[in-house]
């Protein structure tokens, strides 16, 4: 066997990796479930779907009287695991989170296919619902001053990878610590120029990435700002700033003369 034919980890597995390692590590657990909700995963069903996701008909196998949906993170680990093609659909973890809260089914993980091979309880799932569907609360306080941010380490680090996912939604988001006309200190995360409409998505970004760094009590307000209002331009002068990537802009179509391409041979009669 050759280093290009041995099996891949995935994201996934380094988070459940990290996990495994040190099992009281809560900030561990909660990277986690949210690798899980971010990602796409492949769902077994009983049968072909219709075509909308409503329609599946996931494959349910019951384990010790408990009730589990089979889920993959790669086409290949579930074909693995039946050893035949079987008809799958690929969701994002937060909606299969959604579709099981309240069914009392837990979630079987890559079971004997990869190193991230787990059982999560039912009890597990829909806690991660919950934690999905709590979203930021709307607050009015005036800011007297804004300072560099004291933010741990986890926390830029969620952000980093929660606003990387957000591109197209705001030019930058700037963190930077901030204190309260009543004394209060804090942080904002300030979102400079976001796209119309965008506003709820990036605010619920923002919470997730707060929810699962792991700290506790932890507290970020959210704003949002035109590169040209004073207070973007103290949050970039005082605070950190994340480049969100621009969206892909599809290549426009161009006639090809046939047999220019290489890549592509005329089609012979």
């Amino acid at each position: 066997m050759t280093d290009t034919d041995l099996p891949l980890e995935t994201p996934l597995d380094h988070a459940h990796a990290a996990m495994q390692a040190d099992l009281e590590n809560e900030a561990s657990r909660l990277r986690f479930y949210e690798r899980l909700a971010d990602g796409e995963l492949f769902v077994l069903l009983a049968k072909e779907a219709t075509g909308q996701d409503e329609d599946i008909e996931p494959e349910v196998f019951e384990l010790d009287n408990d009730k589990y949906l089979l889920v993959f993170d790669k086409e290949e680990r579930l074909s693995g695991f039946v050893g035949h093609p079987a008809p799958y659909a690929a969701l994002p973890g937060r909606v299969i989170a959604g579709m099981l809260a309240g069914q009392g089914i837990g979630l079987g993980v890559n079971l004997s296919v990869a190193p991230s091979s787990i059982l999560i309880p039912a009890e597990a799932m829909e806690w991660l619902s919950d934690t999905l569907k709590s979203g930021p609360e709307a607050i009015e306080a005036r800011v007297v001053e804004i300072h560099a941010p004291a933010a741990p380490e986890a926390l830029i680090s969620a952000l980093d990878a929660k606003l990387a996912s957000a591109g197209g939604l705001a030019a930058a988001a700037c963190l930077a610590g901030v204190t309260y006309a009543d004394g209060r200190k804090g942080h904002v995360l300030g979102f400079i120029d976001a796209a119309e409409g965008a506003e709820n998505a990036l605010a619920g970004a923002a919470n997730e990435a707060l929810t699962f760094s792991g700290i506790e009590a932890g507290q970020m307000d959210v704003g949002f700002f035109t590169g040209n209002d004073v207070m973007a331009r103290k949050l970039a002068a005082y605070g950190l700033r994340f480049d969100l990537p621009a969206p892909e802009k599809p290549e426009p179509l161009k006639p090809v003369a046939p047999g220019s391409d290489p890549e592509k041979p005329p089609i012979l009669k």
